[in-house]
């Protein structure tokens, strides 16, 4: 049905003109360009609003916030190429990151996939002009001898799920053997297992996948601009293929459109499509057909989903046999790591059960070994428009076969902008799982291990040491068990993380951001202009790409049509010119908080130090000083402040690898802060009259020691770090600067809003009670808070953001948790039970805040 949906909208379409994104000459400047970009004069259905004559690499109008902040020290960046994002991690995977990868890739550039004519097919013509899709489509390499064969009975005659049959057969008395069971028993589980094989198990059909890319053509084009790749990083996923290994592409989930988004472009460009892990809750009639035979294939969002609530060993089974059988056929998989698409517009955290059995079945030798490559997918505007519903805290609803028809025609009614999406480099599983094993990697340190000496300074015993071992025999020997929780772990947030920041920013995402941490009170369309144009700048400079090109006057148009009611123009008096103002409404501001939260990944490094800037200050001037300035901050007190944010936020969002030291991270942005100018090194004959508080003193306790940035490569006879003093600093009061520093606090003013809010709910908790109850309780208080004009920033009422601070508060020791039946009850912790505490972990969140 949906099929026909399709096909008819094509013959309604068929003589429209589907025009790609403008691209002006001076997009020349970001490197190499597929002709697909170039416009025509009739693109572009915006006015141009065009008031300066821009160039990339100069601009006439008078400097603006992130110009004469942090720009004047590389002004010979400003007509460079674009960054190359997703090259893989060159401590875990080495040889990897030189294996697929060589100095022309780069310069290959971009493509629309989604424009296709004659020179993209083997004819010629008015009539291949005519029927380019068809003829496109046809030529792809695609056949059933590609796929998987044999995969249900394969699966039921492995071992392992033969054994769980014959125990799930016998479990009513105590587990015997296959002759003391009864055979009758046996064979109704086995139809059981058939059963949720047939739910589990996809059958591709090659035709169908051509009729379908032929389909998605014409849909794309319709409601998106363009569909944007990088040629060089198809061609590593093109070299990755030639290994004749699996290959398991990773991600981030940010739309429904996913999903098919990912197997339409590896389709266009001849790679094999494929298998998609997705949950069973788009396991509808008719919809669901149409998926297994696109390769996709169900699972339970939960694994054990028995009525009693016992683990069900049998669908374990036969998803771990289902997954290995398809490595070992050297099938490609497509997983989300997160599990469900954010709400937030931020990555979410990994949820690993899928990327365990992988790393299991290499273990098990099922493969020689598998190559991972992690996906950035960036929209101007995702289909769904906005999760404003979920974030508000009413249920999720559940999919069905109108609502998916009434969402494609929702879709055909709009435009949508443009997609970037991102391979990043693949990288070899078995050689990242081989060089976790023989590195010495220090323990990981629990929330309550890090954050509660800050906390909490009077309580004693707290001091961990961040360089210990895990004091676990063998702990690096892949066959125990706390290293195998460790390594998956630690692999899911390496994917994210790359995969996170491959996305390219989009014009939505900055004019969202402008407007909510730059000009909330309004400004004019000129000032905003200059100002989207100076951030895109800093994005490329800090190596992040953008999925955009052409004048800033257009592309900002373009986004705040994309942007819909969220955005108010007004034409003032002055200059005949627009007045541009950010809604107040909360769902309008929810939804800006979305697309903003796509550029937050960029500056988020120093937005910690800036909010950490802050709280030094203001404990400095609380507290007084020994004589020193009280304008001197010492840089090793300002990165473990900096740290402890790192941790309090840790469920926001990730701002390092795991085989990175955070400490070492903060102290090279501030280094990088240092370097822009805002902050300045005191002069020696200063800092010689300098020495710590006692407060500080105490304060530096308080957190591991030592503090070394050391890393491993570094010769061990280097005197790095022994010679090594603190550093004072200064703030620089350039206007700019500190406009700059105030616009960096503001981005992280919605999470410790929200966060300060959740501990001053806690002073009134009155439990135990259950987490989905408290939850909901807390949430309606936020909201409360916004509606009555209390809050600073509306968006910090979010449902994501009461999440995660009850997550993070069960964390650090505040609530204890305890399981009855399928909910989880939460009452307050003895450490946290006197008022006191709770009071502490107010003024520390509060202390970040600039109010």
């Amino acid at each position: 049905m949906c099929v026909c949906i399709y096909v008819c909208y094509y013959f309604a379409a068929s003589d429209l003109q589907f025009n790609s994104w403008v691209m002006d000459e001076t997009a020349l400047s970001l490197g190499t360009i597929d002709v697909s970009y170039l416009s025509t004069s009739a693109e572009c259905s915006i006015s141009r609003c065009k008031h300066s004559s821009e160039e990339w690499g100069e601009c006439n109008s008078r400097p603006t916030l992130f110009r004469s902040a942090t720009l004047k020290w590389k002004e010979t960046l400003l007509s460079r190429k674009r960054p190359f994002v997703g090259r893989c991690c060159y401590v875990c995977t080495p040889q990897s990151r030189d294996n697929f990868f060589n100095a022309s890739i780069p310069s290959l550039g971009l493509r629309n996939v989604i424009y296709i004519n004659e020179t993209h097919t083997r004819y010629r013509g008015w009539l291949a002009r005519r029927f380019c899709y068809v003829l496109f489509v046809q030529e792809r390499d695609v056949h059933k001898g590609m796929f998987a064969k044999n995969l249900t009975e394969n699966v039921l005659n492995n071992s392992r799920v033969q054994k769980a049959i014959v125990d799930e057969a016998s479990e009513p008395s105590a587990p015997g053997s296959f002759a003391q069971t009864d055979l009758k028993a046996i064979n109704k589980v086995k139809k059981k297992a058939r059963k949720i094989l047939q739910e589990m198990v996809a059958n591709v059909s090659p035709a169908l996948i051509r009729l379908t890319g032929w389909v998605l053509l014409k849909l794309f084009n319709s409601f998106f601009w363009n569909i944007q790749i990088h040629r060089g990083q198809i061609e590593m996923v093109k070299a990755a293929t030639e290994m004749n290994l699996p290959l398991i592409f990773l991600p981030v989930h940010k739309s429904h459109i996913d999903y098919l988004l990912l197997t339409f472009i590896l389709f266009c460009h001849n790679i094999k499509a494929p298998y998609i892990a997705a949950g069973n809750n788009l396991n509808i009639p008719i919809f669901s057909t149409l998926i297994r035979k696109l390769g996709g294939f169900f699972i339970r969002r939960k694994l054990d989903q028995s009525p009693d609530g016992r683990k069900d060993f049998l669908y374990r089974a036969l998803l771990y046999v289902h997954i290995e059988e398809l490595l070992r056929q050297q099938q490609f998989l497509e997983i989300f790591l997160e599990g469900t698409r954010s709400r937030s517009g931020k990555t979410s955290g990994a949820r690993a059960g899928l990327l365990s059995v992988v790393v299991d079945a290499l273990f098990s030798n099922a493969t020689p070994d598998v190559l991972i490559i992690p996906v950035g997918i960036s929209y101007d505007r995702i289909i769904e428009g906005h999760y404003n519903s979920e974030q508000l805290g009413k249920p999720k609803k559940n999919e069905s076969l109108w609502s998916i028809a009434r969402g494609v025609f929702r879709m055909l009614r709009k435009n949508y902008g443009c997609v970037r999406v991102d391979f990043a480099q693949p990288f070899s599983l078995k050689e990242y799982v081989n060089s976790q094993s023989q590195k010495p990697v220090p323990a990981p340190l629990s929330l309550e291990q890090a954050l509660l000496p800050a906390i909490l300074p009077s309580r004693p015993n707290d001091t961990v040491d961040e360089g210990t071992e895990a004091s676990l025999p063998n702990s690096r020997d892949i066959t125990s068990e706390p290293f195998r929780r460790e390594l998956i772990a630690n692999l899911a947030e390496h994917i994210l993380f790359t995969a996170n920041k491959s996305c390219a920013v989009m014009s939505t995402h900055i004019v969202a951001c402008l407007l909510l941490y730059r000009h909330r009170q309004g400004t004019d369309l000129s000032r905003l202009v200059e100002d989207f144009f100076s951030m895109k700048e800093e994005v490329l400079a800090r190596d992040f790409d953008l999925g955009f090109s052409g004048n800033s006057d257009d592309v900002v148009m373009h986004a705040i049509h994309l942007l819909g009611n969220c955005v108010n123009i007004t034409n003032t008096s002055r200059n005949n010119e627009f007045f541009i103002t950010p809604s107040t409404t909360i769902p309008a501001v929810f939804e800006l908080n979305f697309y903003s939260n796509g550029v937050l990944h960029v500056f988020i490094k120093e937005a910690i130090i800036a909010c950490s800037l802050h709280a030094v200050q203001s404990r400095r001037y609380r507290n007084g000083t020994s004589g020193a300035s009280p304008s001197l901050i010492s840089q090793e007190h300002l990165v473990r402040k900096a740290a402890s944010l790192c941790y309090l936020l840790s469920n926001e969002f990730t701002v390092s690898l795991p085989c990175q030291v955070i400490y070492q991270v903060c102290h090279e942005s501030v280094e990088r802060l240092i370097q822009y100018g805002i902050l300045l090194v005191a002069e020696q004959d200063d800092q010689e009259d300098v020495s710590p508080s006692l407060t500080e003193q105490q304060w530096d306790k308080k957190l591991p020691e030592p503090l070394s940035w050391r890393s491993d490569e570094e010769d061990e006879d280097s005197d790095f770090g022994e010679e090594q003093r603190d550093c004072y600093l200064k703030v620089s009061q350039s206007q700019e600067h500190q406009q700059y520093i105030t616009f960096l606090q503001r981005l992280l003013g919605p999470l410790l809003e929200a966060y300060s809010s959740a501990v001053i709910f806690v002073h009134n908790f009155s439990g135990p009670v259950s987490e989905s109850e408290y939850l909901q309780k807390l949430h309606r208080h936020l909201i409360s808070r916004t509606e009555k004009n209390v809050a600073v920033y509306a968006e910090s009422a979010t449902y994501s953001h009461v999440k995660n601070a009850v997550k993070v508060f069960k964390e650090i020791g505040v609530f204890n948790q305890t399981k009855q039946r399928r909910d989880t009850i939460l009452e307050l912790s003895t450490t946290f039970l006197p008022q006191r505490n709770r009071q502490k972990l107010l003024e520390f969140i509060m202390s970040f805040m600039v109010l």
